[in-house]
């Protein structure tokens, strides 16, 4: 008990400097829940710097809390479920984070720190309430602490070359594979064959195809027949199959893995549909 009174007493505390802000309507404990989860992020860039990596989509997070801070204050509850998602996307989307070659400028977390600072400075100065102009000083302050933990942690001698990626050929076909659990590629079938879709964000390189059942190799080729070895975002190449064709296996790797993947596809060929027999 004596431990939940110093607590209470404590976001009391924290209650009363919060009514100094403009967000008045923010409570002690929404605010420090909010304070952890921006010194998790702060503590995720650090941890990437180290590694030569600072955000890219992870950059989402500054918004994704403007927007959780403006919940109560605007009194507007569909902005707590965009502050929620812009945080999702910041964390779980694929590479949110760059590599990047050398150590970055200072300059510009620098100067977001005093803008920042010198905004927030005048807004508690005022006589008038301005949440908005607060929360974007707070946002300011955020994104020029991140800038700034990404240039003093990043490796003082820099970072290794990444090792070239090992290519993908004939031989990959007998190397041990990996079945993603989400799939990169999706197929379509059409008069012209199946079409294969790279349906992730990222480019694949590839190796080569093959019908299934059937011991064969294949070099995968787009709609005007021109061989491709990397199959970017988005992009659909053609898998010449005929009608009697029941699947397809296509060798492929990840941009910036260096495993060889398998992508298995399988339907019932139109050549063999009258053969069926329904149980």
């Amino acid at each position: 008990m004596r431990e939940l009174e110093v607590l209470q007493a404590g976001l009391g505390g924290f209650g009363s400097l919060l009514e100094l802000t403009p967000l008045t309507e923010v409570t002690g404990v929404y605010a420090l829940f909010l304070g952890l989860i921006a010194l998790q992020w702060l503590v995720r860039v650090g941890r990437e710097a180290r590694l030569g990596y600072l955000p890219r989509v992870a950059w989402w997070a500054v918004p994704g809390l403007a927007l959780l801070l403006l919940t109560p204050t605007l009194d507007v509850p569909a902005l707590f479920g965009l502050g929620a998602a812009a945080l999702l996307l910041a964390e779980f989307w694929p590479l949110p984070y760059r590599r990047v070659s050398r150590r970055p400028s200072p300059a510009w977390p620098l100067v977001s720190v005093l803008v920042g600072a010198v905004l927030a400075l005048s807004v508690l100065q005022g006589e008038h309430s301005e949440p908005l102009a607060f929360v974007a000083a707070m946002c300011a302050l955020l994104a020029g602490l991140a800038g700034l933990l990404g240039t003093a942690l990043y490796p003082a001698g820099g970072v290794p070359a990444r090792a070239p990626q090992p290519p993908l050929n004939f031989q990959t076909r007998w190397h041990p594979t990996v079945t993603p659990e989400w799939p990169d590629l999706s197929v379509t079938l059409s008069e012209q064959g199946a079409h294969l879709k790279n349906i992730s964000p990222r480019p694949l390189r590839l190796a080569g195809w093959s019908p299934a059942g059937i011991n064969a190799w294949y070099r995968v080729r787009g709609p005007d027949g021109q061989v491709l070895s990397e199959l970017r975002a988005g992009q659909e190449a053609l898998l010449p199959v005929g009608e009697r064709d029941s699947g397809v296996r296509v060798w492929y790797g990840p941009d910036k893995s260096p495993d060889a993947h398998l992508f298995r596809a399988d339907w019932t060929p139109l050549g063999r549909a009258d053969g069926r027999v329904l149980n």
